[in-house]
């Protein structure tokens, strides 16, 4: 086997979790992936398509699904055989901040003279701290970093890693003789065209070092082979607690607005999707944003490509019948996602200063999808919002039940906490006093640090002026319990799934109590009897996350194509 130039690995979000007693809690109930975050971002897909198009060989290494998958897979033996030019690790959302550094100080222990790349949003925010880590050799800044990464990369494989040579690498932060220097941001593409996204590569790959555990996008999978295709890096809107705002994008990237992926390059990515797998399709970003021609093109380019399997796609406002009539007549399955945030229309306009909508707009959009031939439609609501109180989630939960007596079954709610984290570059992590935060963590290391904390309350970096930690763990249980019966009583879950959500947010309150003890008031027996406990009751306690997945029918994936994909 030729030598593999680059390495990517994604860590788990603690690197000790599996002897760690850590209540994570609800925090990630609404995503496909665990507590241990073990998703890794479709960022080292594109980097791995970039590369190999240019001739390098590049592996992706799940590093959380695989210590997930086994507890006595050894990460640093694992770690201590590879041999590439360069390893890259993603510290791409907040919550890799432990997990992200304690896997390059092993790659550093193992490998001292090979380089390691960090990239992603977080690494771009806090950029100038991670240098400052011995394990951590460069920084790619921003949320295109494909170009850069093969200047580096060419850098580091002729031996060109002197002053001059890495100067002329844009984007990158590094450190010559102990002093910081910050590259230019000179790559900014105003187009996601400049590099595709292609499955048939980590296919290949999967076959090449004979490890399909390492390439999975998250544990479960394989059950829920969900996919994403990007329209968007950005937005337009700008929500105070959001990573990816207008606001956010200019810290990021010094960018004013989003950019997007043309409709044929989307097209393009979905039907390669749909050629080895029949899962679901989630389309990232709210089409809308790139204006009316981009939509009429798309949606006429999906038409065209017939494609059998659900198409997902978000609204970030209400949508006018015209746009859901076109949808409907382009795709033969397709379901919306909607994220008023809250019911309260007060709450919602302190969260979004760019775009307000009210209640009776979403639900004309409502009205017009359930007509349609819309299979499925979820509302997504949050706790730790401005201006939100106590009162008002259980308020939320009221409007939920409006919803189940005013639809069928396709549409289901649900509701979960902001966290663990702010989003750093965001309103309220910039400016937490002003839009009615308490922000309880501010470098990289405070939440490398917070992280570790026993219960999901002390690992929270904030609270707000209307609620506490305490407050916002308390409502989070309260509207969650409230919130399955009701999807009980109006036929959104089974007698089965009803009985399990309210056996595990028993348990997980009690767990609460429990933890509130001090730490060393719980001797070494006690913290192993619990772990087991924590991690059952870490996950799917607001909901079950098995009301996420879309049913897939027949054989989840097509074996004719992954044969095709194969052979080209």
């Amino acid at each position: 086997m030729s030598k593999v130039d680059l390495v990517l690995l994604h860590p788990p979000s603690v690197y000790d979790f599996r002897k760690k007693s850590i209540f994570y809690g609800p925090v990630s109930d609404l995503i496909p992936s665990s507590p241990v975050f073990e998703m890794y971002p479709l960022g080292f897909l594109t980097i791995q398509s970039y590369l190999e198009e240019q001739g390098y060989k590049v592996r992706i290494v799940n590093l959380a699904v695989r210590m997930m998958k086994d507890e006595n897979f050894d990460a640093r033996e694992f770690i201590s055989k590879l041999d590439p030019k360069a390893f890259g690790i993603d510290l791409h959302w907040l919550p890799h901040a432990h997990g992200s550094l304690e896997v390059a100080k092993i790659v550093k222990e193992e490998h001292p003279d090979t380089p390691v790349i960090f990239g992603g949003l977080s690494s771009t925010y806090f950029h100038e701290e991670l240098v400052d880590y011995q394990q951590v050799d460069y920084v790619l800044r921003g949320d295109c970093t494909e170009v850069p990464f093969l200047k580096l990369l060419k850098n580091i494989e002729n031996n060109n890693t002197d002053k001059d040579s890495l100067e002329k690498v844009p984007n990158l932060t590094w450190q010559d003789e102990e002093q910081t220097i910050i590259n230019k941001l000179d790559f900014n593409p105003d187009s996601l065209d400049y590099v595709d996204l292609r499955p048939e590569i980590m296919i290949k790959n999967v076959f090449r070092y004979h490890d399909l555990e390492s390439i999975l996008p998250f544990d479960g999978w394989l059950n829920n082979p969900i996919t994403t295709v990007f329209s968007v890096k950005g937005c337009k809107q700008g929500c105070i607690t959001c990573g990816r705002s207008v606001c956010t994008n200019e810290h990021y990237n010094k960018r004013q607005g989003p950019i997007f992926r043309s409709p044929a390059s989307m097209v393009k990515n979905m039907k390669k999707i749909a050629q080895f797998s029949r899962g679901p399709i989630f389309i990232v970003g709210d089409i809308r944003q790139a204006g009316g021609g981009y939509v009429s093109e798309f949606l006429n380019r999906l038409n065209k490509a017939n494609l059998k399997n659900e198409i997902v796609f978000e609204l970030f406002s209400p949508a006018s019948g015209k746009f859901l009539k076109k949808i409907d007549e382009s795709v033969q399955n397709w379901s919306l996602e909607l994220s008023p945030e809250s019911h309260s229309e007060v709450v919602r306009k302190a969260q979004d200063r760019t775009i307000f909508y009210t209640n009776e707009e979403m639900e004309r959009t409502l009205d017009i999808a359930t007509e349609l031939g819309c299979n499925r439609i979820d509302v997504f609501f949050m706790i730790g919002l401005p201006r939100q109180t106590p009162k008002s989630v259980q308020e939320t939960i009221d409007y939920c039940e409006y919803l189940f007596e005013k639809y069928d079954e396709r549409l289901s709610c649900f509701i979960s906490p902001m966290g663990p984290f702010l989003d750093p570059g965001s309103l309220a992590f910039e400016h937490p006093e002003k839009m009615g935060y308490k922000k309880l963590a501010h470098t990289l290391d405070d939440h490398r640090k917070q992280l570790t904390n026993s219960s999901w309350e002390e690992i929270l970096s904030y609270e707000t002026d209307w609620m506490t930690r305490k407050e916002i763990v308390e409502q989070t249980y309260s509207a969650a319990e409230r919130l399955n019966k009701l999807k009980h009583k109006y036929d959104r879950i089974d007698d089965q799934t009803n009985e399990n959500i309210t056996n595990r947010i028993s348990q997980a309150k009690k767990l609460k109590e429990l933890l509130e003890k001090k730490d060393e008031e719980l001797d070494f027996v006690e913290h192993l009897k619990l772990r087991g406990e924590i991690d059952k009751y870490s996950i799917s306690t607001v909901c079950d996350k098995t009301e996420l997945d879309w049913p897939v029918k027949f054989i989840k994936f097509k074996l004719s194509g992954i044969f095709k994909m194969l052979l080209a």
